[in-house]
């Protein structure tokens, strides 16, 4: 990329950003013990996602296989 094309911070984008974010997102804040963060983002890493992509897939396959059980 060159010197020209970096993106650079400014108000008017962040501006921008929060409006996207707060109008397409929710926001779930979770609080895990100490040290275990980490092990969750290294997990994360090691299957090459984001600690909030892993973490969406995991409670997205809980839910779903909760759901198959139930129906047992």
């Amino acid at each position: 990329m060159s010197e020209n094309n970096k993106s650079t911070y400014t108000p008017a984008r962040a501006k921008s950003q929060k409006k996207y974010l707060t109008k397409n997102f929710d926001d779930i804040k979770i609080r895990v013990p100490k040290g275990k963060r980490e092990y969750y983002k290294q997990a994360a890493e090691n299957a090459g996602e984001s600690l909030n992509s892993f973490a969406i897939r995991a409670m997205e396959y809980l839910i779903e296989f909760e759901k198959l059980n139930d129906k047992k």
